[in-house]
């Protein structure tokens, strides 16, 4: 049973009671006439008002109890909707004797109702409701969290998104701004002429990014499928097909660890451009950054747990290799060296498979001294081309990629270059891709498919990917990807028998 403790009991009891009287405990007709937050506004005036009432005045909100104090023949409540929470007072004068007794019992903290009434000023000068009508809307079962402890237990919160909701108003807030960002590019890349599409979930072949893809069976066709990696391969296929301009906003899945910037579905947006190189979606990321702040009213510098991030344009830019010498202070004459960079590498603690490039290496040595001290945006360029089996080749150097990353607080939040649209290059970097499947089980396989289409000519094309809960994050000031994630992804819970059968066991070792 779900309900077993003696307080969900009592309430269901209390429901019961409800329906013998013939009160419905979960109603369905009701009118919501205006919001907490329309209320307070509304009658705002009456704080300057000789008048501290507005009797010919009548509204319905609606909300969840969050507080209530009885007082003998009245009441005071403080309700809360998704706008704000609104004080109301009730008497047994207004409401009558048997319905004001039927409240007292009844209805509790955690309950939703309906109000009608019209507004006043307390003497403590608080706007408050004087309610006329109150109905009992939907019966809670499971009591809140007591109130000054709130709901603190982390894991719970995740789990349990819902009562984290309503204990934390934080919370909503975080989602809202999350649900504003997200608006706010799709409108972006709208007004400079992007088309919005939609493109598999479940993909033949995984590709379009060096991961580890989720893995599921169709019935019908008898042919595994996987969750999509990244929808790169099939946007960059509608480029061929004549759209010049695409962007898709959608989840992505990678079977990797969780931490606190990795969550096995995640958003991004993606976005290709013909006609344009890496350095022109540079330039169009500092704009939508410029465009973010201008419209959520954010100042250009932002505090982010102990530091302060500038967002001023243009955002610095570096190569790969000047980042590795002059911010992760890697000697520069090793860098040529694979030896030397793995012996330098394990002296660092640091180890590494013996068949890793040079790219590979470098990338080794990024990750491990260079990343994390990335704190304003900064925009990382020319990246060695083995660890880039998408992107287009330099004309000047044929070892590196038309590539950049974007950086910011330590994290990777964009990903973006130059696209290789020859077919045969493409095709030899698949199957170079392929031959290390062996030793890289996140390396790419061969889509034949898609050198099929390079085979009809892409035009020049640039592409880019930006990490939707990272960017949430940094605006937010959140420092877990769990908390820009509604609904996270968490280990399973163990039953309370295994829980149980743990304590027993651990018991059981202690008295050896």
């Amino acid at each position: 049973m779900i309900f077993d403790n003696q307080y969900q009991q009592q309430r269901i009891e209390k429901a019961q009671t409800l329906r013998e009287m013939g009160i419905n405990p979960y109603q369905n007709r009701v009118v919501k006439e205006c919001t907490n937050k329309e209320f307070l506004e509304k009658y705002a005036y009456l704080k300057e008002s000789e008048e501290k009432e507005a009797l010919n005045e009548s509204c319905t909100v609606t909300g969840r109890i969050k507080f209530l104090r009885l007082m003998g023949k009245a009441a005071f409540a403080k309700i809360e909707d998704e706008s704000g929470v609104l004080q109301i007072y009730f008497s047994r004068d207004d409401l009558g004797d048997e319905w004001f007794k039927t409240v007292k019992k009844m209805i509790e903290v955690g309950d939703i109702v309906a109000a009608t009434g019209y507004p006043f000023i307390t003497r403590t000068g608080e706007l408050t409701m004087h309610v006329k009508r109150l109905e009992l809307v939907t019966k809670a079962i499971t009591p809140l969290p007591e109130k000054f402890h709130g709901l603190q237990d982390i894991e719970l919160r995740y789990r349990q998104r819902y009562l984290d909701m309503i204990m934390n108003p934080d919370v909503k807030q975080t989602f809202l701004m999350r649900s504003k960002i997200v608006s706010l590019i799709r409108r972006f890349f709208e007004d400079h002429g992007f088309l919005e599409v939609e493109t598999p979930m479940m993909h033949p072949i995984p590709g379009g990014a060096n991961a580890r893809p989720f893995v599921t069976h169709h019935n019908a066709l008898g042919v595994d499928r996987y969750l999509r990696i990244a929808p790169e391969l099939y946007l960059k296929r509608l480029i061929v097909g004549g759209f010049e301009a695409v962007f898709e906003i959608n989840r992505n899945f990678r079977n990797e660890g969780m931490d606190a910037t990795h969550n096995p579905e995640f958003t991004m947006i993606e976005f290709y451009w013909a006609y344009h190189r890496y350095e022109d979606l540079m330039e169009l990321t500092e704009k939508l950054f410029e465009y973010l702040f201008k419209e959520l009213g954010l100042p250009t510098k932002l505090p982010y747990g102990e530091v302060e991030i500038d967002f001023s344009t243009p955002f610095k830019r570096i190569a790969y290799k000047e980042a590795l010498v002059e911010i992760g202070n890697v000697p520069e004459e090793i860098l040529e060296d694979r030896e030397a960079m793995r012996s330098f590498l394990e002296e660092k603690g640091i180890e590494v498979e013996e068949h890793l490039t040079k790219g590979q290496l470098w990338g080794e040595l990024f990750d491990a001294f260079v990343e994390e001290k990335l704190i304003d945006p900064t925009f990382v360029t020319h990246f060695p081309i083995d660890i880039s089996p998408l992107a287009r080749r330099s004309d000047d150097n044929p070892e590196i990629a038309d590539r950049f990353e974007l950086f910011i607080a330590g994290k990777e939040i964009a990903n973006g270059f130059s696209e290789l649209n020859d077919p045969l290059d493409q095709y030899e970097r698949f199957k170079a891709q392929a031959a290390q499947k062996e030793s890289d089980d996140e390396a790419m396989h061969m889509d034949e498919d898609y050198v099929k289409a390079l085979g009809y000519g892409m035009p020049p094309t640039a592409g880019e990917g930006i990490g939707i809960d990272r960017l949430v994050m940094l605006l937010t000031n959140q420092h877990t990807i769990r908390d820009v994630i509604l609904f996270p992804a968490m280990r399973p819970q163990k039953s309370q028998s295994e829980s149980q059968e743990k304590k027993s066991e651990e018991k059981r070792e202690d008295n050896k």
